[in-house]
């Protein structure tokens, strides 16, 4: 039955394995939203295909909003990339996959005046045998860039988790060490009475405490 069950189990991790080889998961994640100056920044912008054995034409448009302003087309891919004269030219790097479903761009050397909305378009035609429908879905990126980066509140806390638990433990072993010593210490003495007491008893008493061995 265990054999059986072992073996239940390891098919099943390698038919997960198989499975993830063989088909990929695309996962739509969200894009960070902080940079810091000087670096580069990936704009993350993903469009899982729910039909992929269709084939489809993708248009993607990347579109830049600072504050109070308007909407400003910077990218472009349809069949061909094609940057558009902007603030950005000569910064902008195609960061997708060949798939068509990470469509991300990275900003190089990004600056303050960089802040601001992006938006990702994807217009997909599916090409099908009667019609082809269009799907377009859009994602918003409200970016802001700072001069240092900041420290992220959530490695704070866990750095003030370690160094509590180390504390605990370090504790914790102190205080088995301080017990495990007093018990030692405590067994020495209990067999350094017994041999004191046994040696204060006079010899023809010793041999009274002999047990006696019945023939």
């Amino acid at each position: 039955m265990a054999a059986l069950a072992t073996g239940l189990w390891v098919s099943s991790v390698l038919l997960v394995i198989w499975v993830g080889i063989c088909s990929p998961v695309c996962v739509e994640v969200p894009s960070e939203t902080e940079a810091v100056q000087g670096t580069h920044m990936k704009l993350l912008c993903i469009s899982c295909m729910k039909r992929e054995e269709v084939s489809a034409s993708t248009v993607v448009e990347w579109f830049y909003k600072s504050e109070g302003g308007k909407d400003e087309l910077i990218y472009e891919y349809r069949k061909v990339h094609h940057e558009f004269p902007s603030r950005f030219s000569g910064r902008l790097q195609w960061n997708g996959s060949k798939d068509m479903q990470d469509v991300s761009i990275t900003v190089l050397n990004v600056t303050l005046n960089d802040s601001g909305i992006y938006t990702c378009n994807v217009t997909r035609e599916f090409d099908f045998e009667i019609h082809r429908p269009l799907f377009t879905s859009s994602r918003l990126i409200h970016l802001t860039v700072v001069e240092e980066a900041g420290e992220d509140f959530t490695s704070v806390i866990s750095e003030i988790m370690m160094y509590i638990l180390l504390v605990f433990l370090t504790l914790w072993l102190l205080i088995e060490m301080v017990y495990c010593y007093r018990k030692v210490s405590k067994a020495e003495e209990t067999v350094q009475e017994n041999a004191t007491d046994y040696l204060a008893i006079p010899s023809e008493n010793k041999e009274n405490c002999a047990v006696p061995v019945e023939e």
